[in-house]
C-alpha cells in the first residue's frame, strides 16, 4: 500500500500549516512510524524513543539531547519519555514556526495528561486508527465527511456500483495494517502475539494489573459484548473482579484505543431511552479473534455474526471521521419498548441513522426500526440499511440499503 493514502496524511499536513507541535495517537500496531517517516522523513530527522538507550540519553540529558535532535524532528513512541515534553515546550515557545515537531505515541494516561499540561494551544492531537475500506479500496479524490454522508445517504451523485469486498474476510483479520497488507502473515499467530506483547504489557505498565489470567478473562468477556449495551456490574462478576476495577480496565482499554463506548442518543426523546454506553472493539479482526472465531465457517454459521457484522460497520464509520481530524459524534438509540437504531451519526446539525444487517438479501421489514424512527425524530433525518449490497437500493420510501463498507 503506498502510505500517502492513509487518509490522516492530508489531515497532517494541514495542521502542520498552523500548529507548532503535531501529535498521532493510536493503537499499538496502527501505522504511526510508518506514515510519518513515509510523509516527513525527507524533511524531519527521525528519532525512535523505544530504544532503551536513547531513551535513557534522552532522559539523562535533555538538554544536550535536543542540541543534537534538533527540529524539524520526529519524535516516536513519546509516550516513553513524556518529560521531555516540558523542553518541547520550551523550543516551541521560542521559536513557534509551524509544523517542526511531529511527535507519536500510543495514547496512554501520563502521556495525553502530559500534553494537555505542556503543550496546551501549540499541539494538535490526532488519531491513526487501523486501516479503514476507504483508505484501501475508495475511488477517485478524498471526500470530506459531509460530502461522504451525503454519498452515502443519497444525496449526491450515485453510484452504479461499489466494491465487492469480502465482509467476512474484514471481520478475521481486520484493519490493522499487517494482517491486512499481508495475506501471508499468519492472522492467529499475529493477533496472539498482539495481545501478549502490546496489550497484556501496555495495560501491566499502566494499571500494574498481577493476575494476567483475569485480566485476559476480562478480554474475552469484553470481546463477547462488542454491540453490545454495557453493563459493568454482569462484566466485573462474570471476570471475577469487582465493578469499579472493570470500569478502571474498560477505561484504560478505551484511552489505548482498543474498544469505544457510544453513548445513548437521547435530545427529544424523553427518559424512555437507556442510558447506559454500546460497547464496541475497534478492530473486528482483534475482536473475532479474542472471541476464538477463526473461520469462515465459524463466522457464518456463529452466534456473533450480526454483532461482528454491527462492530464492522460502526468502526468504519469512526474511521472515517478521525482520518479527516474530526472527533465523531457517534450514538446508537434503544427505547424501552425495543426499538433500536444501531447508530446516529451527527453531523453539521444532521441526524443520519442507520440499521446493521449481514444479509444480503435486504427486504422492506429491515428498514421497519428506521421507519418508525425517523417519523419519531421528525426533521430532516435520513436513514440507511447498511448490509452486504453492491449497489445503493430502495428499501421503501426514504429508506435505502447500502454497501457496509465505505468504499464507494
Amino acid at each position: 500500500m503506498d502510505y500517502q493514502a492513509r487518509g490522516l496524511s492530508s489531515a497532517i499536513r494541514r495542521a502542520a500549516r498552523t500548529f507548532p507541535a503535531i501529535l498521532v495517537t493510536g493503537p499499538r500496531q496502527s501505522g504511526k512510524t510508518t506514515l510519518l517517516r513515509t510523509q516527513f522523513g525527507e524533511s524531519h530527522r527521525y528519532v525512535s524513543l523505544e530504544r532503551p538507550d536513547v531513551r535513557e540519553r534522552a532522559s539523562a540529558d535533555p538538554l544536550g539531547f535536543f542540541r543534537e535532535a534538533r527540529p524539524p524532528l520526529i519524535l516516536d513512541e513519546i509516550q516513553y519519555a513524556p518529560d521531555l515534553l516540558h523542553y518541547v515546550k520550551d523550543a516551541i515557545d521560542e521559536d513557534r514556526a509551524p509544523g517542526r515537531w511531529l511527535l507519536s505515541g500510543s495514547q496512554s494516561f501520563p502521556l495525553m495528561q502530559g500534553v494537555s499540561q505542556t503543550l496546551a494551544g501549540r499541539v494538535a492531537v490526532l488519531r491513526l486508527d487501523p486501516l479503514s475500506t476507504e483508505e484501501l479500496y475508495a475511488p477517485g479524490p478524498g471526500r470530506d465527511f459531509g460530502e461522504l454522508l451525503r454519498q452515502v445517504f443519497g444525496e449526491a451523485r450515485p453510484v452504479d456500483e461499489a466494491p465487492r469486498l469480502d465482509l467476512v474476510d474484514w471481520i478475521l483479520r481486520g484493519g490493522y495494517p499487517e494482517p491486512r497488507l499481508n495475506q501471508e502473515v499468519d492472522r492467529g499467530l499475529w493477533f496472539s502475539s498482539y495481545v501478549q506483547t502490546y496489550l497484556e504489557r501496555d495495560v501491566r505498565d499502566l494499571i500494574q494489573v498481577t493476575d494476567l489470567g483475569a485480566f485476559s478473562r476480562f478480554l474475552a468477556l469484553v470481546a463477547s459484548r462488542t454491540g453490545a449495551v454495557l453493563n459493568l456490574s454482569e462484566l466485573g462478576r462474570e471476570a471475577g473482579i469487582t465493578a469499579p476495577t472493570a470500569k478502571r480496565w474498560l477505561s484504560v482499554l478505551e484511552t489505548s484505543q482498543v474498544i469505544c463506548l457510544l453513548q445513548p442518543y437521547h435530545a427529544n426523546l424523553g427518559k424512555r431511552i437507556r442510558r447506559s454506553p454500546k460497547l464496541y472493539m475497534l478492530d473486528p479482526g482483534l475482536a473475532s479473534f479474542l472471541l476464538g472465531v477463526h473461520s469462515r465457517e465459524t463466522v457464518l454459521g456463529g452466534p456473533s455474526l450480526g454483532a461482528l457484522t454491527e462492530t464492522v460497520v460502526v468502526s468504519e464509520w469512526m474511521k472515517a471521521a478521525r482520518q479527516r481530524g474530526i472527533e465523531p459524534k457517534l450514538y446508537y438509540w434503544q427505547a424501552s419498548s425495543g426499538l433500536e437504531v444501531d447508530l446516529i451519526i451527527e453531523h453539521d446539525g444532521r441526524l443520519h441513522a442507520i440499521e446493521v444487517k449481514a444479509t444480503a438479501t435486504p427486504s422492506p421489514r429491515h428498514g421497519d426500526n428506521l421507519a418508525r424512527w425517523l417519523q419519531l425524530i421528525g426533521g430532516d433525518a435520513k436513514g440507511v440499511v447498511a448490509c452486504q449490497v453492491a449497489t445503493p437500493t430502495a428499501l421503501r420510501p426514504g429508506i435505502r440499503a447500502v454497501p457496509w463498507h465505505l468504499a464507494w
